[in-house]
């Protein structure tokens, strides 16, 4: 056999899948569609959110303590600085989502937080428009992450314990076999006891049995210079807020970047291969009227742009599963915008699925079966 494991896709999941596998002395095979260091999919952007007190699900928060360590972890054993922590603070109407949610998730597990009224929110954060009424929730195990760093942290590592990657020779098909699986790609193919698909965007093409259930977005993140106080906005922790039309997030000021700011799921559908990745002026519009709105000294000249995409489910969870119509292949995809500060854990749940069926992780509220 060419691998003990083929891992498809070697961005967020897929680099933290094999560096896994490989440590557990699994022989690893991996591909990916574009050159190594790409930032075609969904795990670019400088800078990503990683926090505890998460909205969306408490069930993700023991998920994220172990992601947490993990990221620690990697950065000990490869002396790079993957974790930036800074708090974070996540604020909008106490009815909504983003506040009540992320209480409920630092309640549920005794996370360390505070809770902040206007008044508290316009004294400790002044840069920001808050709105009469509106409250806050801040927590300071919070931070942002380096993806482009992550991912190649995972891959050279994985590459230290024996894994071979195969970048720019992405995976077409596979197919079971009386021994495992086989994959093709343009060069032949490959056989493996397993298969790992954490394609991205492209998840659908390989695993047909749960494609209807995933939709690819387009999303545009930006970088501008404030117009002033720059170092309060180095000061700043990561946010998330609630506003009256979506949500919108961004970044303290980073040197050599500027201040990261996008909003979330605007709806643009696209096709992972076909995707616009020209920021055009509706793209900046879009974000530059939040700017002008709640973050008004933020709204100064645009530094960069960057296209990502999106893979979303119906409820915005992950799909982290065995495969129902072949047990030898296990499929990570559908972050739904918020998945990449979970590919530490990610991938130690994968080395699990794969090499033993199962995985001490609270993960059922992930299964695939959930959405028929």
């Amino acid at each position: 056999m060419a691998a003990d494991v083929i891992v498809a896709g070697l961005g967020a999941h897929g680099s933290a899948a094999a560096y896994h596998l490989a440590k557990r002395g699994t022989s690893v095979l991996g591909f990916d569609r574009f050159d190594r260091g790409h930032t075609l999919g969904s795990s670019g952007g400088l800078s990503r959110i990683i926090r505890l007190s998460y909205y969306e699900h408490p069930d993700y928060v023991p998920l994220l303590r172990r992601a947490w360590d993990l990221w620690r972890e990697l950065e000990a054993e490869s002396g790079e600085r993957l974790l930036t922590q800074t708090g974070g603070v996540y604020a909008g109407r106490p009815d909504g989502e983003l506040v009540p949610g992320a209480l409920a998730s630092a309640r549920a597990h005794g996370l360390a937080h505070e809770v902040l009224d206007t008044k508290a929110l316009r004294d400790r954060f002044p840069l920001f428009d808050w709105v009469d009424g509106w409250r806050g929730v801040l927590e300071p195990q919070a931070g942002w992450l380096a993806p482009e760093r992550c991912i190649e942290t995972h891959l050279r590592l994985a590459e230290r314990e024996g894994a071979d990657f195969r970048f720019a020779e992405p995976v077409e098909r596979w197919e079971s076999t009386f021994d495992g699986i086989r994959v093709y790609t343009r060069t032949g193919h490959y056989d493996a006891a397993h298969l790992v698909i954490s394609a991205g965007a492209w998840t659908g093409r390989l695993a047909p049995s749960i494609a209807p259930e995933l939709s690819v977005e387009r999303n545009v993140l930006f970088w501008f210079e404030p117009k002033a106080e720059r170092e309060a906005f180095a000061r700043l922790p990561v946010y998330i807020v609630e506003d009256t039309d979506r949500f919108f997030y961004g970044f303290p000021y980073i040197e050599g970047q500027g201040v990261k700011v996008a909003g979330l799921h605007f709806g643009d559908a696209a096709d992972p291969d076909t995707v616009d990745r020209t920021a055009s002026p509706r793209d900046e519009e879009r974000v530059r009227e939040w700017l002008r709105r709640r973050l008004p000294l933020a709204d100064g000249p645009r530094r960069d742009a960057k296209v990502c995409m999106y893979t979303n489910t119906p409820d915005s969870n992950f799909i982290i599963d065995i495969l129902p119509e072949d047990s030898n292949v296990v499929v990570a995809s559908a972050c739904s915008g918020h998945g990449f500060k979970f590919s530490s854990v990610v991938g130690e749940i994968l080395a699990d699925l794969t090499l033993d069926g199962d995985t001490k992780h609270p993960i059922g509220f992930l299964a695939a079966e959930r959405l028929g």
